[in-house]
């Protein structure tokens, strides 16, 4: 099967990174952000990526941190994968292209980094797409029991809690992520080609200790970075988010349940609307591209007065 490369990348310095990225659309287009989860790639938004630059938006997908081919540019940076760190990266690559205002849009860790960019800084947010919601980690309460249903999908991030976890992934990281892709996307059956494209992106030097660090981080395990010290205190308030908002769930995601989305509202206090797209699991940019298009696409025509939300 031959599948298709988002390429050539693109690199530039933004923070403590040199990003690796994909750009298409006209440079004058309206920008919009897609950001990755983990254990994926920019190939996530494959077929997101043509159908927006073909509507006239300019289009940037990047490799997030521990994501090869994006690279520290100091060996001496501190490996860490904390909700603040990827919010921040996102904020120095808008900066590093110039971008004063874009959507923001995403799932899993890179929707994470969009959430925290438009809590934090709505001024440079156009609107938002976020896939499962509200994604910002309430680390304060991460302690408390949830479902035993829920627990049971959240097994490999007890998993990297242990040294054996953290092993298990230097090891296997191929194979757990292969897991993780069929357990969360049931509906989705992805070609090996198409997995083998996305699991480059696993075998950089920074892949594990990132991973590791994100799923400790967020349970209160390990201490963050100081530099992102004075953001996490913010992101501990869990600020709401006052942009236009778009968060969809897909109905058969096997590691986060589909809502009607009123579980998340009270985050929520501008404009939203919520969707549930049905047999889509976890990656929804790649299992259901058009619905995940449109939504950056009504995102876009409220920015131009052309259309309203819902």
């Amino acid at each position: 099967m031959d599948v298709k490369l988002l390429e050539p990348l693109n690199f530039i310095a933004a923070g403590v990174l040199n990003v690796a990225y994909y750009e298409t659309g006209p440079i004058d287009g309206c920008p919009v952000f897609l950001m990755h989860g983990f254990p994926y790639d920019i190939h996530s938004y494959v077929d997101v990526a043509p159908l927006l630059a073909a509507r006239g938006m300019r289009v940037i997908i990047p490799y997030l941190r521990g994501f090869y081919p994006t690279a520290f540019l100091s060996e001496t940076t501190y490996r860490s994968g904390e909700q603040a760190a990827i919010g921040h990266d996102l904020l120095c690559l808008m900066d590093a292209l110039g971008v004063e205002r874009a959507i923001l849009a995403g799932y899993d860790w890179g929707g994470r980094a969009a959430c925290v960019v438009a809590a934090l800084y709505p001024e440079r947010c156009i609107g938002l797409v976020s896939v499962n919601g509200y994604l910002i980690q309430d680390i304060t309460n991460a302690h408390l029991p949830r479902n035993p249903k829920d627990e049971a999908a959240l097994w490999y991030q007890y998993y990297f809690h242990q040294n054996r976890g953290k092993a298990g992934l230097q090891l296997y990281r191929r194979e757990l992520a292969q897991l993780l892709w069929r357990q969360w996307s049931p509906y989705w059956n992805f070609h090996v080609e198409t997995f083998d494209r996305s699991a480059r992106a696993f075998e950089g030097p920074d892949f594990v200790d990132i991973v590791i660090h994100s799923y400790r981080h967020r349970f209160g395990l390990v201490q963050g970075d100081s530099r992102y010290f004075e953001m996490q205190d913010r992101l501990s308030l869990l600020p709401s988010i006052t942009v236009p908002t778009i968060t969809i769930d897909g109905a058969g995601d096997g590691v986060i349940s589909a809502t009607d989305g009123t579980e998340h509202a009270r985050y929520f206090s501008g404009l939203r609307t919520h969707q549930v797209i049905p047999c889509v699991g976890h990656n929804l940019p790649q299992e259901a591209p058009e619905a995940f298009s449109a939504a950056v696409l009504e995102l876009a025509k409220i920015d131009e007065g052309r259309g309203r939300l819902g």
